[in-house]
């Protein structure tokens, strides 16, 4: 789904009340009663007045009707949520303009984003039920598993969960982004400058490189984590230059050494090592590490392992922090993380299956005039194999203003009035 902003800025007071009032009684009903938002909004308008915000959020496909619906109600789309989340992160003076989409997978969109400054940051908004199945029509127990609402309660899990788990890596000095704001299913994180692994052609000394992130693999576990999808899809990979000056023969000489530091994103599936399936988990992101090198760099270690009996024997060992427990402890609770953990399955589960297509969204209005763009045969299967591997993971493509602040005339582009009053109506 893609983010569109142009109509944000043109809300009232009213429409973000309306607005907010759906997704109140979205906690309670997939299809919220138009008597309910009435009773909810408490706009001094009346009736009327919420009818015409009803009509403004409509259209804008901020909230929608569900085909042959019992009774007259409307549903908070995944638009309206992604609004509710930039009005309360404008409110807060994180977010003050909206740029590009610089990343999409399964289960997130990435956007650039910038506050009043101009700093530009990473806005990342979780969209489980992305994959859905074209089944859908037909196969109704879908629906009544996983409505609308389900899947943005799942999506705000995993929100939480990964802000969760930045904050506590943060602080233990892990190599990840800073985590400045969470909201609903959306993280605001700082910008890393930059590339993923799997865009790095070669590097200068594989063999350390590949010591570096089995190494962090291995503090991970010591604190009682394991990443769960420890791969060049979300390993970032920054260049540091330091710069020396020595004396020779009298002359100052300049010389400039170049290091390569990963970084760690993505954590909605990260487990502890207590977990029922932690041998695996940690098995699989050092297979794929292995994999990746053998395959990118040439590079095949000559050590064994690491295995996951050494690594559990380290758990909380000189004095290191449990952030497992660090993570229950601030609100993700254990029933959470078995929900989330449980919707992460199932989709991983229908892609493996190839029963996976993106999903619109649940509208069925939407839905009859869709087609199928499953794809067209690729002749290199390796080509095909690489192409599907990136299809399931989040793409980053930065874009070259990546890093430097937003120019006025993009400001006044992308500028949005997400605080104070509302705008005015248009009419």
């Amino acid at each position: 789904m893609f983010l569109d902003t142009r109509v944000l800025r043109h809300l009232t007071a009213e429409d973000w009340r309306v607005l907010t009032a759906v997704e109140m009684g979205s906690k309670n009903h997939e299809l919220v009663p138009t008597p309910l938002i009435e009773r909810i909004a408490r706009l001094k308008g009346g009736a009327s007045g919420v009818h015409k915000s009803i009509a403004t959020l409509a259209k804008s496909g901020l909230i929608g009707r569900m085909k042959e619906a019992k009774y007259d109600g409307y549903r908070l789309t995944y638009g309206g949520l992604d609004y509710l989340a930039l009005h309360t992160h404008s409110s807060k003076d994180v977010v003050y303009s909206v740029g590009s989409r610089v990343g999409v997978g399964k289960e997130s969109d990435i956007m650039i984003v910038a506050d009043k400054t101009g700093k530009q940051k990473i806005l990342k908004i979780h969209r489980l039920g992305r994959i859905s199945f074209r089944t859908v029509k037909s196969n109704r127990d879908y629906l009544r598993n996983r409505q609308g609402g389900s899947w943005m309660y799942l999506s705000r899990l995993a929100a939480m969960k990964e802000y969760a788990f930045m904050q506590a890596l943060q602080e233990e000095g892990f190599p990840v982004p800073e985590p400045i704001s969470q909201s609903r299913h959306t993280i605001v994180m700082s910008l890393v400058e930059s590339l993923p692994l799997r865009q790095v052609s070669s590097v200068p000394d594989p063999a350390s490189l590949y010591a570096e992130l089995i190494d962090l693999i291995l503090r991970l576990a010591k604190h009682g984590l394991i990443h769960g999808d420890f791969n060049e899809f979300n390993i970032l990979i920054k260049e540091e230059r330091t710069t020396k000056y020595t004396i020779e023969d009298g002359e100052e000489k300049e010389t400039e050494t170049v290091t390569l530091v990963p970084v760690i994103i993505d954590f909605p599936q990260m487990v502890s090592m207590d977990h029922v399936n932690a041998e695996m988990y940690f098995d699989r992101d050092v297979e794929c590490i292995k994999r990746f090198f053998k395959k990118r760099f040439h590079f095949v270690p000559t050590q064994p392992g690491p295995f996951f009996k050494d690594a559990k024997k380290t758990v909380g060992k000189d004095g290191a922090k449990r952030l497992d427990a660090t993570v229950e402890a601030s609100g993700f609770t254990k029933k959470m993380l078995k929900e989330l953990e449980k919707a992460i399955q199932e989709q991983q589960a229908k892609i493996d299956a190839g029963e996976a297509v993106e999903e619109e969204e649940l509208d069925e209005d939407e839905d009859e005039d869709e087609e199928d763009d499953s794809g067209s045969d690729t002749d290199d299967e390796e080509d095909e194999e690489d192409q599907q591997e990136e299809e399931e993971h989040a793409v980053f493509e930065i874009p070259a203003n990546v890093g430097r602040p937003l120019s006025d005339a993009e400001k006044g582009l992308e500028k949005l009035s997400l605080g104070g009053k509302g705008g005015k109506r248009r009419a």
